[in-house]
């Protein structure tokens, strides 16, 4: 699988990290940035845009970002068309925002999770398969809502 990554300074550890263990896996991984973990004006929403959107332009499958608690990253992620972007703190619901939301990144706080945790988050998230069927659904609400604001 291609994946996408992307951080603030403050992820830029954990996201080497998890690069090299998902690179051990056989993924194929991009860094979309940042890559200064001393430089405090880097802003979590362009990394977050620049992996959402890889993802809705075809280059990377699924994307994986940190910041300090993965939250803000993913907020930006999730406004672009088609992204679903989740934050988790354990590997359940990696695994289930897959199975039943059809998410295509994870987000994770480098100030919450340690690598090991982190590693299953990863494993978790990139193992699951999406159940489709009713889960299909519903999905397909969300990505409604996105037309209802787009057409406006």
């Amino acid at each position: 699988m291609k994946i996408g990554f992307g951080s603030d300074h403050a992820g830029i550890e954990l996201k080497l990290q998890l690069m090299d263990y998902l690179k051990e896996q056989g993924h194929e991984v991009v860094d979309y940035g940042n890559y200064d973990p001393d430089d405090r004006n880097d802003d979590y929403p362009v990394p977050g845009r620049k992996v959402a959107e890889a993802i809705y332009n075809g280059e990377v499958e699924k994307g994986l970002l940190v910041c300090g608690t993965g939250v803000g990253i993913s907020l930006a992620a999730n406004k672009v068309p088609g992204v679903r972007a989740c934050v988790c703190s354990e590997p359940y619901s990696a695994e289930m925002s897959v199975r039943h939301n059809n998410a295509n990144i994870v987000s994770m706080g480098a100030r919450v999770v340690g690598r090991e945790l982190a590693k299953k988050i990863a494993d978790a998230f990139f193992n699951a398969e999406f159940e489709g069927g009713r889960h299909a659904r519903r999905v397909e609400m969300i990505n409604q809502i996105e037309e209802d604001y787009r057409n406006k």
